[in-house]
Formats: C-alpha cells, sequence, structure tokens
C-alpha cells in the first residue's frame, strides 16, 4: 500500500508531495465548500487523470493535512492499494427519509463478502447520526469498524457537501467498503470535555431534537447559560456541546454537538440522539484538555495497529478548532508524534465523528472528539 498527499488552492493548483502511486485504487478528498461547489471542482483533475479510481470526498469547516489545519483548499490522499479492494455506494437524504433507513439501503450495498471496514462519509447537517450508523450496523454486523464523518460548512451550517466520482452534492451520504485479508485498520477516539452545571432532565426530545430540559424549553435554557453569545447560535454552541448520560453518577458521558436551532419551536437539532429521560450537562473544555485527547486517540489507534500504517485519517471536530484557535496546529503535531515516523496524515473538521467506542469496540457517532483511523496492509 502506497499513500501520496496532494493540495490543491486557487493559487497553486495541486502540489503533490512526492511520487503518487502508478494507478491510485481510491482518492479521498476533504476541500472549502466554495471550491467543491464551483463549475470546475478540483477533484474532477484526478477523476480524469485516474478514470479506474473510487474518489469520494466531502465539504468541511477546514481540511487537515499532515501537521497544519488549512481553509480554502482542497486535501487529497491518493492511495495505491495491493491486494484491498473498494466498494463505494452512495445514499441520497430524500424529505421524507430517516436516517436508519439511509443507513440500511447504504450497508445492503457494501454487505459483501471480505468486507472487513466502511470509511463513512455523511451530509453534515440532514441526518441523525446515531441511526445511520446502527442502520450499518444491522446490515453489516458489529464487528465490522465504520470510522469517519459528517461533512461540514465552516461555522456557517448552511449546506454541506459528499463527493462520490462526478456526483457532488448536499443530502448524500457514501460508504466506502474495504475488502480482502490484507488490509488491517485500527482506530481511536477521545475527547477532553467535561461537564459543568446541574444535572438537567430530558423531559422532551424526539430523535436529534431536544425540546425541554426539566420541562423547560431547551433553547432558552441555553441561551441564558451562553449570554451575549447566544446570537450566533448554532455557531457558538460548538464551544459548550451537551453531555449525555442515563444516570448522574455514571462517568460514561456521550457528548452532542449543535447543528441548528428552531425559534419557534424553542428547539436545538443535534448531530446524534438525545434520548428522552436521560440527563443532560453542558460541557465545556480547554487546550490543553483537548490536546491531551488528541494525543491519547492517537496512541489507542496506534497501540491496536498491527504494523507500520500507510495512512492516517483524521476527523476532528468544528467545536475543538473553535476551543483550540492558534494551538489547533499544536493538537495536530500532537497526533502525528504519537504516530509512527512518516505516516501519511490527512483528515477534517467535520459536524460529527463516526468510529468504534474505545470501551464496548462497537461503532457509534461521536461529538466533539478528534477520531483517528489508520489503514495499512500486509505483505
Amino acid at each position: 500500500m502506497k499513500t501520496s498527499l496532494s493540495k490543491w488552492t486557487p493559487e497553486t493548483g495541486w502540489i503533490t508531495a512526492g511520487l503518487p502511486p502508478e494507478n491510485p485504487r481510491l482518492i479521498l478528498y476533504f476541500g472549502d465548500p466554495k471550491a467543491l461547489s464551483s463549475d470546475h471542482p478540483p477533484v474532477l483533475d484526478w477523476i480524469h487523470r485516474y478514470p479506474d479510481a473510487t474518489v469520494c470526498g466531502c465539504s468541511t469547516a477546514g481540511e487537515i493535512l499532515g501537521a497544519q489545519a488549512c481553509d480554502h483548499s482542497v486535501a487529497a490522499a491518493l492511495i495505491g492499494f495491493d491486494s484491498t479492494e473498494i466498494l463505494a455506494a452512495s445514499e441520497p437524504i430524500a424529505e421524507s427519509d430517516n436516517s436508519l433507513d439511509v443507513g440500511l439501503r447504504l450497508a445492503r450495498q457494501l454487505n459483501r463478502p471480505g468486507l472487513r471496514h466502511i470509511l463513512l462519509i455523511s451530509d453534515g447537517l440532514h441526518i441523525n447520526g446515531t441511526t445511520l450508523v446502527d442502520g450499518i450496523r444491522q446490515i453489516v454486523g458489529s464487528d465490522i469498524p465504520v470510522s469517519g464523518g459528517l461533512a461540514g460548512d465552516g461555522d456557517r451550517f448552511q449546506s454541506t457537501l459528499v463527493g462520490i466520482g462526478h456526483t457532488i452534492r448536499p443530502r448524500q451520504v457514501v460508504g466506502i467498503g474495504l475488502f480482502g485479508q490484507n488490509l488491517h485498520t485500527s482506530c481511536g477516539s477521545r475527547g477532553g470535555w467535561h461537564p459543568f452545571g446541574p444535572h438537567r432532565l430530558i423531559t422532551k426530545s424526539s430523535g436529534n431534537t431536544l425540546y425541554e430540559l426539566d420541562g423547560r424549553p431547551a433553547l432558552a435554557l441555553y441561551k441564558r447559560y451562553l449570554g451575549e453569545m447566544a446570537d450566533n447560535l448554532p455557531a457558538t454552541g460548538l464551544l459548550f456541546p451537551l453531555g449525555i448520560t442515563n444516570d448522574p453518577s455514571d462517568n460514561q458521558v456521550i457528548v452532542r454537538t449543535i447543528l441548528a436551532v428552531d425559534e419557534t419551536t424553542q428547539s436545538l437539532t443535534f448531530a446524534g440522539d438525545i434520548p428522552q429521560g436521560a440527563c443532560a450537562r453542558l460541557m465545556k473544555a480547554s487546550s490543553d484538555e483537548l490536546i491531551a485527547g488528541a494525543a491519547n486517540a492517537a496512541d489507542d489507534a496506534r497501540q491496536s495497529s498491527p504494523s507500520h500504517p500507510s495512512l492516517a485519517i483524521l476527523v476532528s471536530c468544528v467545536g475543538r478548532r473553535l476551543v483550540l484557535g492558534q494551538r489547533t496546529d499544536e493538537e495536530l503535531e500532537t497526533v502525528r508524534d504519537q504516530l509512527p515516523p512518516d505516516t501519511p496524515v490527512i483528515g477534517f473538521y467535520s459536524y460529527g465523528e463516526t468510529c468504534p467506542a474505545i470501551s464496548t469496540g462497537i461503532s457509534e457517532l461521536h461529538n466533539q472528539t478528534m477520531t483517528i483511523t489508520l489503514l495499512g496492509e500486509s505483505p
């Protein structure tokens, strides 16, 4: 397995580090929404040059290339596998769809003998990531790792794009099935956030929409905590995600990120399920805590990797980037330092991350995490 990384900017076009594989089987890209929605998206260059390659990617809230966070660019990984087979599938997200059905339909296309891993790239605004992954697991089983993330749109939350081949559009989910006994993958996902304030009971919710906490409108309560920052919701909500737990004494907390607000219903829409009857607290983090969490994620992935990886795919929540500010690259440098030397690193800032959970090994949606997928092949 050989990987080359390439970066596109309006000023330079594509610049590729090193010699790309002779015939890349898979080209992953993560890019600026404006570039991907242009009349000639930069990835068309790769599609024309390598017509037999599977080309997939999405829009972002920032691109990751090596140990650097980028904007207004497109990052690409050109991957040449020795024996691994690739099968990519897509599903549209119709207005009437529920996310579980989308996951079921997508997984049925990928459920073939020899499936070892699914890379998942989804629209970031019109999906419930929890039930999307649930649907995939129902078809392929819990032993097949699913990793990836929800596409981004900076801090605008207006439209996200997902691409497969020439088709780059909103309301789309793409799954990339990796097949073959020589493929090895490993994953790690950590946060670094901690709760504050009182526990509140989720008294009214539906799927990933939260209506009431302790019998009071959820949006009004959030605004009270945010003060002046509430004027810029949902973007400022990224700084204060919601921690969900079934038991206030349980340290196992699921973090959820705000995607949208509805003034009419005084509700909040999150990237994943908000179960009614559970308890919720606001969460916050310092830069040091987030960087330490990223280091732990890299260590988890590296410890479970059987050999030197040929690619590291990083998916980090845009909320982490907002908190880290000028220290964003420090987080990426910390991750790179935890990985084997010379491991190619690519990724993006997302509206949600998918990865096997550390505690159970079962793939699920995460929010506000640094998620790392390592890919490699045995000789």
